[in-house]
């Protein structure tokens, strides 16, 4: 098991690990497996998406903003509750089958940490299993 950090930098911003996750999963030594990436934290998320047209990125959060508004009479007193409904709808971690030692990602496709609470510094636990 590996834990790498994340530092983001505004609000709400979905930042492209695939790089990162990939050098642990090379460290790993894993060759035929599971990828496990998991996020810790109740305000933020992991996903799976296209990594190609960074419109897509901004695409999905106008879109989260729309189901989950900051304007709903929430009840949770730290005034972060969009933050974690949005990390609700898209889960604190995704499984990638790993093949031959690499990630068996589709050609356009990354692994994005999901920030709804920050800027922050945050963590990704990641562990490869045969």
């Amino acid at each position: 098991m590996r834990t790498i950090e994340v530092k983001t930098q505004a609000r709400e911003e979905l930042v492209d690990i695939t790089a990162r996750v990939r050098e642990e999963l090379v460290s790993s030594g894993v060759k035929d497996g599971i990828c496990h990436v998991y996020v810790p934290h109740t305000t933020a998320a992991v996903t799976i998406n296209e990594n190609a047209d960074p419109s897509v990125k901004e695409d999905i959060l106008m879109a989260l903003r729309k189901i989950v508004p900051d304007s709903l009479p929430y009840r949770h007193s730290e005034g972060n509750s969009p933050a974690h409904v949005k990390a609700c709808l898209i889960g604190s971690s995704i499984k990638v089958i790993i093949d031959e030692g690499q990630l068996a990602l589709g050609t356009w496709q990354g692994i994005f940490f999901c920030e709804f609470d920050g800027p922050r510094s945050r963590s990704v636990i990641i562990k490869a299993s045969s």
